[in-house]
């Protein structure tokens, strides 16, 4: 007996849960569609010069091999698409207004550094681009960290992986 209102509490707690999702898949949705669209154009841009120009370049030991970017951008993508709507799924006011304007800036930057990068094979503007793009990573972290941890906690994995990226493009910039 004492365990019917716990297991009523839950069945609340339960529609509650898929009520707000019901009402957010939409939100969801479109930042999947909108980090996804970016990763698609900077795909299209890193494919016309990855099995060229990239391959002539001397790489330093610590290259990682080509398959794993695939993978591990898509992951990345699918993190700041969740922390993104998470975000976007809290009280509006200013802070949240904040975060989710330095999540459109880096996400624009991203995409801007294949441009750099792969586009325009300008490896030391893709290295000066690519510090401007961590600095705002890590603006949008600390902002979506204040806002909602978890949403803040999906953004550290992306965080590594531009500094490991950032120093990779260093020492591509440095050989070559």
């Amino acid at each position: 007996m004492s365990d019917t209102p716990k297991l009523a509490g839950l069945g609340y707690l339960k529609q509650k849960v898929i009520d707000l999702l019901r009402a957010n898949i939409p939100s969801l949705i479109a930042f999947l569609v909108v980090c996804f669209a970016v990763s698609a154009v900077g795909g299209l841009v890193t494919a016309s010069s990855v099995g060229g120009w990239y391959q002539t370049l001397v790489k330093p030991n610590f290259n990682p091999p080509d398959w794993l970017f695939g993978p591990v951008w898509a992951m990345l993508y699918l993190l700041m698409a969740i922390a993104g709507w998470r975000i976007w799924c809290c009280k509006q006011d200013a802070r949240r207004n904040f975060a989710l304007g330095a999540f459109a800036i880096q996400l624009s930057l991203n995409l801007l550094w294949s441009f750099v990068f792969f586009g325009m094979k300008q490896l030391g503007w893709a290295l000066f681009e690519i510090s401007i793009l961590l600095a705002m990573i890590a603006i949008t972290l600390s902002q979506f960290w204040r806002i909602d941890r978890m949403a803040g906690v999906m953004l550290v994995p992306y965080f590594l992986w531009v500094s490991y990226a950032m120093l990779l493009n260093a020492a591509l910039w440095y050989l070559n």
